[in-house]
C-alpha cells in the first residue's frame, strides 16, 4: 500500500488485508510503504502488524517501487490506502496468478463504480480516453488503464524495470508489460469513495497530462512515424500536381503558394519520420522499451551509407534545379520574372537541397545513436 497521510483509512484497509490472507491460508504479509508521511501513518501501520517500508523519494511511482523491491513475496497484490478497494475480496487476482498470468489488473467498469466514487469527467472522459489511447498505441488487452488495484509476479514486474515515479507509473506497468508480452488477465472490481478526510493527492488535469504526455512518448510510431507519413504523402501529391501548372477546383486555384506549403510539409514530414527513428532507437537503448525486431530489419537497410548515397542525390537534383532556374534569370538579363513559372522550379528545388541535406545528418545522427558502448 503506498502511503501518505492516509492515518484515517490505513488502519481499515490492513484489518481487510489481513483478514482476507486469514480466510484464504495465504502465507503473506501486509506492506506500507510511507513516503514522508506526517500524520502518524508509521505508527497506525506498525501498530496493526504491517511492515513499513520508508520511501524518501516522493512520488505514487517511488513509494510502489521502494515497496516492491522490499518484498518477500512471489506475488504482490499493490492498493491504495484510502479504503476506496475492497480489501477482502482479492481471491479473483490471487486466482489468476496461479493460473500463471503475470499482471492481474483490475476493471472498475467492470466490476461497478459506486456513487461519488470517482468524478464524472475522470469517469466519462478521462479514463475512457486515456484506457482508448493505450489499447489504441499498444494493443494492451487492458480495460481499465488506471485500476489502483492490481496483482503481479514479483519477479516479472521487476524485469520491466520500471522507471517513472509519478502517477504514471500505473500506465507505464501496463505498456512495458503488453510490450514485452507478458500474460495479463482482467477481474472485475469495485470501487468505493474513499474513506478520507482531505483532498486526494491526484490532480486531475496535471496528472491526466503526465498519463498522456507517457503514452505519447512510448509510442513513437503515433508521435511522430504517422504524422510524418502523412505529412510527406499529402506534400509529395500536392508537389507532384502542382510541378505542370495551376489546378482549378470548382471556383478555387491551386498555384505555387500551395506548392510552397506542400514543400513545407515534405520538410517537416522528413524531419519527424526521422525523430521517430531517433527516439524508438534512443529508448531501446536506455532500456525504455523492448527491442524491435521490425526496427532492426530496417535499421539494416537505412545504413550511413545509402542514406549519404540518397541524401547527396537529392542535394544534385536541388543544385542542378538551382542552377537552372539562374539560368532562366540570367536570360532576362538577371531583370524581372514571372512568380507563377520560376517559383514552380525554385520550389522543388529547394526542397530536395533542403530534404537531402536532412537525410544526411539524419544517417550521421542515427549511426550515432547504434554505436554500442558499456
Amino acid at each position: 500500500m503506498p502511503c501518505l497521510n492516509e492515518s484515517s483509512t490505513l488502519a481499515v484497509c490492513i484489518k481487510k488485508a489481513r483478514a482476507f490472507l486469514k480466510s484464504y491460508d495465504i502465507q503473506g504479509e501486509i506492506i506500507v510503504a510511507d513516503n514522508g508521511s506526517t500524520d502518524g501513518s508509521q505508527a497506525i501501520a506498525e501498530d496493526h502488524g504491517a511492515r513499513v517500508v520508508n520511501v524518501s523519494e516522493r512520488g505514487y511511482g517511488a513509494a510502489l517501487t521502494g515497496g516492491i523491491n522490499a518484498s518477500l513475496g512471489k506475488y504482490l497484490i499493490m492498493g491504495d490506502a484510502d479504503d476506496s478497494y475492497d480489501f477482502t475480496d482479492l481471491a479473483p487476482f490471487i486466482e489468476k496468478l496461479r493460473e500463471g498470468y503475470d499482471l492481474v489488473m483490475g476493471n472498475r467498469f467492470q466490476g461497478g463504480i459506486k456513487p461519488g466514487a470517482m468524478p464524472r469527467l475522470n469517469r466519462y472522459l478521462g479514463n475512457p480516453v486515456l484506457t482508448g489511447l493505450g489499447r489504441l498505441f499498444f494493443r494492451s488487452p487492458a480495460g481499465d488503464f488506471h485500476c489502483g488495484l492490481r496483482g503481479f509476479s514479483k519477479e516479472a514486474i521487476q524485469r520491466l524495470d520500471l522507471q517513472t515515479t509519478g502517477m504514471e507509473f500505473a500506465s507505464e506497468m501496463i505498456v512495458k508489460a503488453t510490450l514485452h508480452k507478458l500474460q495479463i488477465a482482467e477481474v472485475p472490481t469495485t470501487l468505493s469513495p474513499d474513506g478520507r478526510n482531505r483532498p486526494p493527492h491526484l490532480r486531475r488535469w496535471r496528472d491526466g497530462w503526465r498519463h498522456l504526455r507517457f503514452l505519447l512518448l512510448y509510442s513513437p510510431r503515433w508521435l511522430f512515424l504517422y504524422p510524418g507519413i502523412i505529412m510527406v504523402a499529402l506534400g509529395l501529391s500536392a508537389m507532384c500536381v502542382l510541378l505542370f501548372g495551376p489546378l482549378t477546383v470548382g471556383a478555387t486555384t491551386f498555384d505555387i503558394h500551395t506548392m510552397l506549403y506542400a514543400s513545407t510539409a515534405i520538410i517537416l514530414g522528413l524531419q519527424t519520420i526521422a525523430f521517430a527513428l531517433f527516439s524508438k532507437v534512443f529508448a531501446i537503448n536506455a532500456r525504455l522499451l523492448p527491442e524491435d525486431r521490425r526496427l532492426t530489419s530496417a535499421l539494416k537497410f537505412i545504413t550511413l551509407e545509402r542514406g549519404l548515397i540518397w541524401g547527396g542525390i537529392l542535394c544534385l537534383l536541388g543544385l542542378a534545379g538551382s542552377v537552372y532556374a539562374v539560368a532562366i534569370w540570367e536570360k532576362t538579363s538577371f531583370g524581372p520574372l514571372v512568380p507563377s513559372m520560376t517559383m514552380r522550379l525554385a520550389i522543388p528545388s529547394a526542397t530536395c537541397l533542403a530534404a537531402g541535406l536532412q537525410i544526411i545528418f539524419a544517417s550521421f545522427f542515427l549511426s550515432i545513436l547504434q554505436v554500442r558502448h558499456k
